[in-house]
């Protein structure tokens, strides 16, 4: 869907017409195959009402018991046609709905992942897996038998309406009264509850992530005893769904009430006037039975495409907060980013980059480096002072306000992503790692690596230090988040991670600070070789370990405030020479 209206707020909103063009008429084959079968059911389950008149007025006065065996077999036959076209329309349309569900769900997802981190700095996981497994379920309604339905129940009822006026026009006039303002009540009930199913889906979404992020962090929950605060921080998001579904069950119960109470007048009132036909000698038993039948037969239809339309709105909602996702602008702009960098030699310059997370609050002032190819560029400073900003902007992972970063001389803002990511390696100070084996993450950026390479990874990162005491080696599982691992097991897969991508350009953001002395030690072995003729930016709070950095950038406050190599800067006295003598006192 690439077409969208906005609402008053801004927000996309899905119009009927749009979901039709973009996901009912791509499959309007399986749709008219349905739709044929939906009529073929309904003119099959009109032929009970239409020969019970007959049944009535003709065969039993005439006593005739071949028209009535013949009257059985065409009624039961009618029956097997709607068994039959019901099973078949089912087993069509319901496996398309589905099939439908998953790949709205993929593109979902592979939107979603096409999008930039600042986007998911400010989004919970947890809602971001309602917004791609729960908001795709409605089209269901649109695809699968919902829609065809009610097209068939329109079908049954206009016919039904045709021959209850061909039996009696006084009493189907009487019948459309009250049918007609239980439709105008059901329109005005589905434009009241579309909003709320929209709003549904965003609460949904919200107590997801808030449930997501408490199992994830159930050791902090537990361990500051906060178990009753979590409680009611998720009971108070689960009270707000209740009412929000509170409000639809009630706009729900009106309609169900309002189509019971008028629908029964009319009943009420064909009854009356019906027996006051037949005894005036205006109407016939059969033709009184007849059109019973397809009072029915109109109305039930009616009532049906109430709940048929009430769906089709919470469909419509759905799709309004997915629209929401898919207009958003992916980080990769192929209209923008059309530079693909061939043979990439990690020659990277910041001029003048400024950069804030809040508008008006800048975090970096006029920053300028030159990083040539194969250099150490380590980047120090107290906490808060735009290490990581630096470090992200080098990594793409954000753009710049003002100034420029360049790539070989490039535009960063201009070059392809694939093409830069493909040649970048990042060991991030709180390293993710993939729940499964130690293989299969160290393997996640080259899963078909030889086996040989694998294994110089992992001796060139130590990771066989501590896997060789696991009866499983590099096959053990680490669990969610490698929680079964030490911290500073988790690094040294990392750093693999990064020595099997074999990078040209490496981001290292506190790679060694979960370690003890002795990892430290061997990690920093292994990060001499890792580093050797690739450009590297890394951020270090020990500065022991950046001592043969070809230039150190001390940041404060956003800004340059030395740089030089680690003698340079100590032979100054200033900032660095203050942060190195304090740490090497400790």
């Amino acid at each position: 869907m690439s077409k969208k209206n906005d609402t008053a707020d801004g927000r996309s909103k899905v119009t009927m017409a749009q979901a039709f063009r973009t996901i009912i008429w791509p499959r309007r084959n399986l749709v008219l195959i349905g739709l044929v079968l939906i009529v073929i059911s309904r003119l099959a389950g009109l032929v009970l009402p239409w020969k019970s008149k007959a049944l009535l007025d003709e065969v039993i006065p005439a006593k005739s018991y071949e028209e009535l065996y013949n009257l059985l077999i065409l009624v039961g036959v009618s029956i097997l046609v709607q068994a039959i076209t019901s099973f078949l329309l089912t087993r069509l349309l319901s496996v398309q709905a589905q099939y439908l569900i998953s790949e709205l769900r993929a593109q979902v997802q592979k939107k979603v992942l096409s999008l930039p981190i600042r986007f998911f700095d400010n989004t919970k996981s947890g809602e971001l897996v309602s917004r791609i497994m729960t908001d795709v379920e409605g089209v269901r309604n649109l695809i699968g038998t919902g829609l065809v339905q009610l097209v068939g129940g329109t079908l049954t009822a206009v016919i039904s309406l045709f021959l209850l006026i061909r039996i009696s026009p006084s009493m189907t006039l009487f019948v459309l009264v009250p049918v007609s303002i239980f439709g105008y009540l059901a329109l005005r009930a589905f434009a009241y509850i579309r909003p709320i199913f929209r709003v549904r889906g965003k609460i949904n979404a919200e107590v997801t992530g808030r449930l997501t992020e408490s199992l994830a962090g159930v050791r902090v929950i537990k361990a500051f005893n906060a178990e009753e605060q979590e409680n009611r921080t998720f009971e108070g998001g689960v009270d707000r769904l209740y009412q929000n579904v509170k409000k639809s069950l009630t706009a729900t119960a009106l309609m169900t009430s309002s189509a019971t109470f008028l629908l029964g007048i009319a009943s009420t009132g064909i009854m009356g006037i019906g027996g006051y036909k037949i005894m005036a000698g205006d109407l016939t038993t059969g033709d009184f039975l007849s059109f019973t039948l397809l009072l029915g037969f109109m109305i039930a239809p009616i009532v049906q495409m109430s709940n048929i339309g009430s769906q089709l709105t919470e469909a419509l909602a759905g799709l309004d907060r997915t629209e929401e996702l898919m207009n958003m602008q992916p980080e990769e702009d192929p209209e923008h980013r059309r530079i693909h960098l061939e043979d990439m030699r990690g020659d990277i310059k910041f001029d003048k980059v400024t950069f804030a997370y809040e508008e008006g609050n800048e975090v970096l002032h006029g920053i300028s480096f030159h990083a040539p190819p194969g250099s150490v560029t380590a980047l120090v400073g107290s906490s808060g002072s735009g290490k990581s900003t630096i470090a992200g902007l080098a990594a793409t992972f954000l753009n710049p306000d003002s100034g420029t970063i360049t790539i070989d001389q490039q535009d960063i803002t201009k070059v392809n992503l694939s093409s830069f990511r493909q040649h970048l390696g990042v060991v991030l100070q709180d390293e993710f790692l993939f729940e499964g084996t130690i293989r299969e993450n160290i393997l996640f950026p080259r899963p078909d690596a030889s086996e040989e390479a694998l294994q110089n990874a992992v001796n060139a990162a130590y990771v066989n230090e501590f896997t060789d005491r696991f009866e499983e080696g590099l096959n053990t599982l680490i669990g969610e988040r490698g929680v079964k691992l030490s911290g500073g097991q988790r690094q040294r897969i990392a750093i693999a991670r990064a020595i099997l991508a074999d990078p040209k350009v490496i981001i290292l953001d506190e790679a060694t600070s979960n370690l003890d002395t002795e990892s430290e030690g061997l990690i920093q072995k292994s990060l001499n070789e890792l580093v050797r003729d690739r450009t590297t930016i890394v951020i270090a709070h020990r500065l022991s370990t950046i001592k043969k950095a070809d230039q150190i950038l001390v940041i404060e406050a956003g800004r340059i405030a030395e740089r030089g190599t680690h003698e340079e800067l100590i032979a100054q006295g200033g900032r660095y020479y203050d942060l190195y003598t304090y740490q090497a006192k400790i």
